[in-house]
């Protein structure tokens, strides 16, 4: 089994500066590169596997990119849109509960949808914890879009090996806290804060490959 604690120096393995420019420069164009920027996690999650020595592979734009990355978007975006619906109702909720009024009436509407985001945020957070580690690492192994997409399989695989799954995820929780945090940093900035947790996050999802279950990616 991987050592799930060699993910934050993994970003820094092997040629890793040709392999953080076009990150960044990803990153600093997300709008427009967010399915090339999934497919590069993908396929960083796909090197991990094979060898977690060499660091992050370089970046290849291919169609293979992109179909992982499109596939890889459909799956976080299937997840995320239960928790964007619900966001107007609670607040409206929260404001015709009078919970955090003020006199300004669109001020009080603000602090209601502040507030109905980070309570959303923390389900949507553990349900994306619980389903992509797994399911990124299963269709990186496989190249099966479905696999992305069974969360049934996601949870058997949790309950399977639970301490493996908490060391993932608390690798994958503590690269994007440091990712972020790099904001306030001089020099450093949000944008290789990003990349360098989205790195974080392949390595620690690779060590939960099965690849006794799962036939190899072609």
């Amino acid at each position: 089994m991987k050592t799930v604690a060699e993910s934050f120096s993994w970003p820094f393995r092997g040629d890793w500066k040709s392999r953080w420019l076009p990150g960044i420069f990803a990153v600093l164009l997300l709008p427009i590169a967010f399915i090339p920027l999934l497919g590069y996690a993908i396929a960083a999650t796909r090197a991990a596997e094979r060898d977690a020595t060499i660091g992050p592979p370089e970046w290849a734009f291919s169609g293979r990119l992109l179909s992982d990355g499109f596939w890889t978007s459909v799956a976080v975006v299937l997840l995320t849109a239960p928790f964007v619906l619900l966001l107007n109702p609670f607040a409206a909720f929260l404001f015709n509960a009078h919970m955090w009024h003020v006199t300004d009436v669109p001020l009080s509407q603000l602090y209601a949808h502040v507030v109905a985001a980070f309570v959303l945020a923390l389900p949507w957070g553990f349900l994306l914890l619980v389903h992509m580690p797994h399911a990124t690492a299963r269709f990186a192994h496989t190249g099966r879009a479905r696999d992305l997409f069974d969360l049934p399989a996601s949870i058997r695989d949790v309950r399977r090996d639970f301490p493996t799954w908490n060391v993932a995820a608390a690798a994958i929780v503590t690269g994007w806290a440091v990712g972020l945090a790099c904001v306030g940093l001089l020099c450093v900035g949000l944008v290789p804060g990003v990349f360098y947790a989205i790195l974080v996050s392949a390595h620690a999802s690779a060590a939960l490959d099965d690849k006794g279950a799962n036939s190899p990616a072609r």
